[in-house]
């Protein structure tokens, strides 16, 4: 059996940190919103990952489990965790995006068929990930899980949440914007510069289409950062300051 004395710990003051991303391009957007947590308890993190024949030998009564994303990140940004290049690290928490999430370093677990979180180091830095697990063989879907001991008897009972969904009405006029500036009126320049006036009188609704397509394709690479959630008196406010630094 493997009890807490034969694993290596890092100890972690309680404090506040940032989790997730603010980008919101399908190819270089993350999981998001990007949101801050703030960690109320001290807890011991392992200092190295364990495998999991490790974790499975590890005692039922024991104290020990697996690190949520909030607890992993606030060691992150303290410099307490470092990997191996290509090394993945299986978290406690399964979602695919953070709405919904109680901000005080608790797991997130959205529903069962939610996607398992993991962070991949690559390059030094940790990215984090969405897995689904590989059907019905239970293959492992990272390398290893850091543990953690939490000196807490237990979770608030009104944590900080994050709404449980995002406003639909305010991405909606920010994609109709978007189509507007970036698609629909620089088509309608263009014409006005380069086509003749019949053109445009008898082409219109193809210049709006084409714009309205180029703006659909711009999601790829660009979309204006979303607000950041902070907590502010116990609740979470959105905001599109950025905080520079983990507390």
């Amino acid at each position: 059996m493997l009890d807490e004395t034969q694993i290596p710990w890092v100890s972690v003051e309680p404090g506040s940190t940032m989790v997730g991303s603010d980008k919101r391009s399908i190819l270089f957007g993350g999981i998001g919103p990007r949101h801050e947590v703030k960690i109320e308890y001290p807890f011991r993190i392992s200092a190295r990952p364990l495998d999991f024949e490790e974790v499975a030998r590890i005692e039922r009564n024991s104290v020990m489990e697996i690190a949520s994303d909030s607890e992993w990140q606030l060691a992150y940004s303290r410099g307490l965790l470092s990997g191996v290049d290509g090394s993945s690290e299986s978290l406690a928490d399964s979602t695919q995006d953070y709405w919904g999430k109680a901000c005080d370093g608790r797991p997130f677990v959205n529903d069962a068929n939610s996607p398992t979180l993991i962070r991949r180091w690559r390059s030094g830095k940790a990215q984090t990930l969405t897995v689904y697990p590989t059907g019905s063989t239970r293959e492992p879907i990272a390398d290893g899980v850091r543990m953690v001991v939490r000196e807490q008897s237990g979770w608030k009972e009104n944590p900080p949440f994050i709404p449980n969904r995002r406003n639909r009405k305010e991405v909606v006029i920010e994609e109709i914007l978007i189509c507007l500036i970036v698609g629909i009126l620089p088509s309608f320049v263009w014409a006005f510069f380069n086509a003749s006036p019949d053109y445009i009188r008898e082409g219109w609704l193809n210049l709006v289409l084409g714009g309205a397509f180029f703006s659909i394709f711009t999601m790829l690479f660009w979309r204006p950062r979303q607000p950041n959630w902070r907590i502010e008196s116990d609740r979470m406010i959105p905001s599109r300051k950025k905080k520079r630094r983990n507390i």
